[in-house]
């Protein structure tokens, strides 16, 4: 399972570099327009991913051998809503992204299968606790990135600017035959 995730970690390195060198070509005004999304704009969007990203990761932290890894996290203010614009321009967010998906790639990498199994007790946004597999929270995790990166690949699309492939299936290695 460690595999699949270090693939989804590095994916999402992957396409955030191409959806945010893709936005990176948008007036400010074409990043803050509302285009009728749930989050309303390309910029509304991609804060939005962000934001679930800092929760979850903050999460994560408290799982006793993630501690460590997530250290740099743990620091960063906790987003107060779903919708909260962290970053109101394109240049900051870019950089704060870069920053975020090196620690998600890290943090992977230091996790061991037996982490995995561990159930994570954690409250939601709204305060309600839970108890889940850890596992399918980090599923989870990089599922609720792709799912809003789609979104934004659509916008970016209906704003003139085309990312290109798509697939996870590119970053999946070819396999030699035995």
């Amino acid at each position: 399972m460690k595999n699949h995730f270090e693939l989804l970690a590095a994916y999402n390195q992957w396409m955030n570099v191409k959806v945010y060198e893709a936005a990176g070509k948008l007036s400010a005004d074409e990043l803050t327009k509302d285009r009728g999304a749930f989050f309303g704009s390309i910029l509304g969007t991609l804060n939005h991913i962000l934001v679930g990203d800092t929760i979850w990761l903050k999460r994560f932290a408290t799982h006793p051998s993630c501690q460590e890894s997530l250290r740099g996290v743990t620091g960063l203010d906790t987003p107060t809503s779903l919708d909260q614009v962290l970053f109101g321009d394109i240049e900051r967010l870019t950089e704060h992204r870069i920053w975020l998906d090196r620690q998600i790639i890290d943090w992977i990498a230091q996790l061991t299968e037996e982490d995995l199994d561990v159930v994570l007790t954690y409250h939601n946004t709204k305060g309600v606790p839970a108890k889940k597999r850890f596992s399918s929270l980090v599923l989870h995790f990089f599922n609720h990135q792709t799912h809003h990166r789609g979104q934004v690949s659509t916008l970016l699309f209906q704003a003139g600017v085309d990312i290109g492939v798509t697939d996870l299936l590119v970053q999946i290695p070819a396999e030699s035959q035995a």
